[in-house]
């Protein structure tokens, strides 16, 4: 096994799915609107005018990824705010058609803490279950839509295990009932190809950091004619949706960030796939008692989140970042949470299974080498782990 004074020799990170490093060319695109570029995009003179220029280029930029018009993209500080602006956004300006909300319970916090806020506030929620895939059921979320139901909110691909959700079938379904249908597709955006309106979404949250742009920044895709509030009051900018004034140098950041994925995306998505493909397999292979967690088809090109049969995931991650290998063992923004996932928990796993689970999340830095050295140096610590859980 690697020991941890030779971790310095190599480091893999394989945590991409908690952010990711911004691409050099998107660094360099911000890097003028850090001094000399340095206008407010409200002002009316020159200065302010060109920093105006560049959040319109970048709206355009994020337009062209989504399939929708400049209009729609409204700027945020990142997924969770954009989140929370497309469900309170949507309650709050539709509370006298009713205030009935549709969710899943394996949606990421920045879904699930709005809703049960809301809750407390006299909405009506209905969190959906998930199989074993962690896969909702479209056709549940048909029956659970009432007279009251203004808003179905379901996530692209989960954040952990990286299962696809019905996306299209579900958005059909809010269509044909009038009904605003909300994404949080910030784990996907950038890694598979999207169009709002072969979604058939009206709203869709995406996160600069998770797409090799900077982080503190992000965009709410908002479909033309939909019926939204802001909760963030002051000026009128991001179409009187958002008060304050934009974060230039994130925003172009976020911009380039996107055409690069577009650019990519393609080609990215198969060499990741392949990656995750291998890695897969040299699990299964090298080690015994291994579970893969999520559907084994409907997945992110990028996670594999595994099951190892009674060792603590969190045991596996500290040895792994030892030999120099960055892993989670669950979303980011749970971290300091001390209770087991609760996505894996609804997917039907008991607490000790979600313990000892395991996230590796590829990006656009992995390489074959990085998957190697995993399954090089994973196998011994693993039974290392065995042999101490018997004692």
């Amino acid at each position: 096994m690697i020991e941890k004074n030779q971790a310095a020799t190599r480091r893999v990170y394989l945590d991409y799915a908690a952010t990711t490093p911004m691409h050099p060319d998107v660094v360099q695109a911000m890097i003028p609107y850090m001094s000399g570029m340095f206008g407010n995009p409200s002002s009316g003179h020159s200065f302010g005018q060109e920093a105006r220029a560049a959040v319109e280029d970048a709206r355009v930029q994020v337009a062209l990824l989504l399939g929708c018009t400049n209009d729609e993209i409204v700027f945020t500080s990142g997924g969770t705010e954009s989140d929370n602006l497309a469900i309170k956004g949507i309650a709050y300006a539709n509370r006298d058609k009713g205030n009935h909300i549709i969710t899943t319970s394996i949606e990421h916090p920045a879904v699930l803490e709005p809703c049960r806020f809301l809750q407390a506030q006299g909405f009506d929620i209905t969190y959906l279950p998930v199989d074993k895939y962690g896969l909702v059921d479209a056709k549940a979320v048909e029956k659970a839509i009432t007279k009251k139901t203004i808003l179905i909110s379901v996530m692209y691909a989960n954040n952990e295990v990286g299962t696809i959700e019905p996306i299209i079938e579900i958005g059909q379904i809010a269509k044909s009932r009038s009904i605003c249908f909300h994404t949080d597709a910030v784990q996907a955006v950038g890694h598979v190809s999207m169009n709002v309106d072969e979604l058939s979404v009206d709203l869709l949250s995406v996160s600069a950091h998770k797409l090799s742009g900077p982080k503190g920044v992000g965009a709410l895709y908002v479909r033309e004619g939909t019926k939204i509030t802001s909760f963030l009051h002051g000026g009128e900018q991001e179409h009187a949706l958002r008060a304050s004034t934009e974060n230039v140098t994130g925003i172009v950041g976020l911009g380039k960030a996107a055409e690069i994925a577009q650019g990519e995306l393609a080609k990215e998505q198969k060499r990741l796939s392949r990656l995750r493909d291998r890695l897969i397999k040299g699990l299964f292979d090298g080690i015994d008692g291994v579970r893969l967690n999520g559907h084994p088809k409907l997945r992110l090109p990028n996670n594999v989140n595994v099951n190892f049969e009674h060792v603590e995931g969190s045991a596996v991650a500290s040895h792994l970042d030892m030999a120099g290998v960055a892993v989670s063992t669950a979303s980011a923004c749970q971290t300091g949470h001390k209770g087991p996932s609760h996505v894996l928990m609804a997917m039907g796993y008991t607490e000790d299974e979600a313990r000892n689970s395991v996230r590796f999340s590829l990006g656009r830095e992995s390489t074959a080498s990085d998957i190697d050295y995993v399954l090089e140096i994973l196998p011994p610590i693993i039974k290392k782990l065995h042999k101490a859980s018997r004692k």
